[in-house]
């Protein structure tokens, strides 16, 4: 009996729930039970209840799509990101590329600007021998 409705076997036996089960076994002694269940039984049904269901089931079904669509858009992102994306490796050896052609730009500027130096000095040279030469023409005139 307690099997059969679930229950623990102490709740049968208890004080107080004793009683109750014996007045339902008499009652249903002198009035005939209702046929219990069986559990291969279906549940009887409305079409109200089944058009419910039905309408329920569509809107998941709608919620379902929405959020997979929504998802779907999200991995073509990503994937889509990553697939564009150069990889670490190209990036670094580009970055030390970069790098080297730098101070190769840094040293030829360092260069230039010696040899800017050197051609000021040799022009500042040459007036001042020009300037000279001129002077001592005019001396000589």
């Amino acid at each position: 009996m307690a099997k059969a409705a679930g229950v623990s076997t102490w709740l049968v036996y208890a004080d107080g729930i004793r009683e109750h089960i014996d007045t339902a076994r008499h009652r249903q002694a002198h009035h005939g039970a209702a046929p219990a269940p069986t559990p291969s039984a279906k549940p009887t049904t409305t079409s109200d209840s089944l058009r419910t269901d039905l309408a329920i089931a569509r809107e998941q079904i709608k919620t379902l799509r929405a959020e997979r669509d929504k998802l779907q858009q999200r991995l073509r992102l990503q994937l889509g990101a990553e697939f564009e994306a150069p990889d670490r490796a190209h990036l670094t050896a580009r970055v030390a590329d970069l790098e080297a052609i730098n101070r190769q730009l840094v040293a030829e500027r360092d260069a230039r600007a010696t040899e800017a130096d050197t051609a000021k000095r040799r022009v500042t040279e040459l007036e001042d021998e020009l300037s000279a030469a001129r002077e001592s023409l005019r001396r000589v005139i």
